[in-house]
């Protein structure tokens, strides 16, 4: 049977500000889901709490809202008790980066086969506009009258010193895009993170204005696909180049530059130093990098503990509470 992104959808009316790049992001997801076929009762999609956590009660799949930075252990659980299923986290910066944080880089050690998204917005939105742990340095919110004293937490930064396998990123409102990596998280098998540049109407407007528009991202990104060269620019007119351990900016055309001088994507490489140098580059000198940008295949923890059973299972005489239990000297008392 085909599936439509219809068959993904339910009836409940969907409960999010107007212009909340929310709406966007289900929408993408549910495009996703039948770009991948998968049948819905094999759906699992996990949440915290936020604004972002409220997805899965739009899904015609299986659901659970749960506690507030906990999507990633339940999701785990959920992973390893049923290993068919396709297990989807929605979590947003403040659920799965501050008091989700342990539980966040704990399951992309493991390797746990599910798809986290990360709504990003730099902001609380659901308790009215505190900063949060990707709050940029000087933010004036409810919490920091005054401007917020702290660096933020870059999420790559963070997926890659937790031995992350796959990291992509994309823009609320660019549908396409997002579908694209969307469908390609899920089919990498482990823990992978899509890292959702997402705006905020109401508590962060404008935070995501590099690349809010099409035109935006035109200037301002680039879109990473593997085994292609890295060009960007409203009329492709710039490119990447290795400079000693970095990266340039160049334009081609100028010094004899040419499209064979640029770097080409390996989102497949296993060192992740390049990776992480594309996941943080930042404007106004370079663009924000936007698509797949690691994907790398690794052994997953659910497919090693049912192996690891297995395994002990041959070992062992035992195969019932039972059989343990009088396995060794027995006695009776009467």
């Amino acid at each position: 049977m085909k599936y439509t992104a219809k068959d993904y959808k339910n009836d409940q009316s969907v409960r999010w500000c107007p212009g909340c790049g929310d709406h966007a992001l289900l929408n993408s997801l549910h495009k996703a889901m039948a770009e991948l076929n998968v049948e819905p009762h094999n759906i699992a999609v996990i949440s915290g709490i936020g604004c972002s956590s409220r997805l899965p009660y739009y899904m015609n799949t299986y659901g659970f809202h749960t506690i507030h930075g906990r999507a990633a252990a339940i999701a785990t659980g959920v992973k390893v008790a049923n290993p068919q299923l396709s297990v989807w986290q929605i979590s947003g910066d403040g659920d799965g980066l501050a008091i989700g944080g342990n539980h966040f880089i704990h399951a992309l050690r493991r390797n746990v086969d599910m798809n986290i998204v990360l709504l990003n917005n730099r902001i609380y939105g659901l308790t009215k506009g505190q900063y949060s742990p990707t709050s940029p340095r000087g933010m004036v919110t409810k919490s920091s009258p005054y401007g917020t004293i702290e660096d933020p937490f870059r999420p790559a930064e963070l997926v890659f010193g937790a031995r992350g396998r796959f990291f992509g990123r994309c823009v609320d409102v660019d549908g396409a895009s997002s579908v694209e990596v969307l469908t390609a998280s899920a089919k990498h098998k482990g823990t992978s993170v899509v890292e959702v540049l997402q705006n905020c109407v109401i508590f962060n407007e404008g935070s995501q204005s590099m690349v809010a528009t099409k035109t935006d991202r035109a200037k301002n990104a680039i879109y990473l696909k593997h085994g292609e060269p890295m060009i960007f620019g409203e009329n492709n007119e710039l490119g990447l180049m290795q400079e000693g351990f970095g990266i340039k900016v160049v334009k081609l055309g100028e010094n004899g530059i040419t499209e064979k001088d640029l770097l080409v994507h390996d989102a497949h490489c296993q060192d992740c130093t390049l990776h992480l140098k594309l996941a943080l580059m930042e404007g106004p000198d370079y663009p924000i990098a936007l698509g797949v940008i690691r994907d790398v295949e690794a052994p997953t923890y659910n497919d090693c503990i049912y192996a690891q059973i297995e395994e002990v299972r041959a070992r062992k005489k035992a195969r019932t509470l039972e059989e343990m239990l009088l396995a060794g000297e027995t006695w009776e008392v009467k």
